[in-house]
C-alpha cells in the first residue's frame, strides 16, 4: 500500500509537470506570434506609401501583395488547424482593392491577430490532433501552425529586397 501511494504521488507529479510543460509551449507559440506580428509591422511601417506598388522585376508581387499573400496564408493555415471558417477565401485578401499603406498594414495586423486568438483558444491536447493539410498532409494543427510561420517568415524576408529596391533600410533582426 505504502508503495502504491508512492507510485501514485509520483505520477501526479509527472502528470503535473506534463501540463506545465505543454501550457509553456503554448505560450511559447503566442510569443513567437507576437513577436512575428511587431516585425512584420516594422516592415509595413518602414516601407514609404509609394513602395507599397513596387515590384522588383514585372512578375512578382508588389510588396502590397507580398504582404497579403502573407495574410492570406495566415488566415487559410489558421482555419485549417481550427476547423472554424475563415473570414476571407482562399486568395481573397491578395485581392484587396485598397492596397494603401494604411489599408494593407489594416488587413495584415488583423491576420496576425486571427492566428494569436486561435492559438489562445486551443489546448495543448487540441495543438496534439491530426488534420489533412492542403487536402494532403496529414499532420498535427501544432505542425499547421509551425508551417504558417516559417511561411509568413519567407514572405518577410522576402520584402527585405523592396525595402532595399525603395531605398529603405530593413528593420534590425528580431530573433528575440
Amino acid at each position: 500500500m505504502k508503495h502504491l501511494k508512492l507510485l501514485l504521488s509520483i505520477l501526479c507529479l509527472f502528470a503535473t509537470f506534463s501540463m506545465a510543460s505543454a501550457q509553456n509551449q503554448s505560450a511559447t507559440k503566442i510569443a513567437e506570434w507576437e513577436r512575428a506580428k511587431a516585425y512584420t509591422k516594422e516592415y509595413l511601417d518602414a516601407m514609404p506609401e509609394s513602395g507599397y506598388s513596387l515590384k522588383p522585376t514585372p512578375e512578382m508581387r508588389s510588396f502590397a501583395d507580398q504582404m497579403l499573400h502573407l495574410t492570406d496564408a495566415n488566415y487559410g493555415f489558421t482555419a485549417t488547424a481550427t476547423g472554424e471558417k475563415s473570414p476571407y477565401g482562399l486568395g481573397d485578401v491578395e485581392k484587396t482593392k485598397d492596397k494603401s499603406k494604411a489599408n494593407v498594414t489594416k488587413i495584415v495586423m488583423a491576420g496576425y491577430d486571427y492566428v494569436i486568438d486561435a492559438l489562445k483558444k486551443l489546448s495543448p491536447q487540441q495543438l496534439d490532433e491530426k488534420v489533412k493539410f492542403m487536402n494532403r498532409f496529414e499532420m498535427t494543427k501544432d505542425m499547421v501552425f509551425t508551417k504558417d510561420f516559417e511561411h509568413q517568415t519567407h514572405h518577410r524576408g522576402q520584402a527585405t529586397v523592396y525595402l532595399r529596391l525603395a531605398g529603405v533600410k530593413p528593420p534590425q533582426e528580431k530573433l528575440f
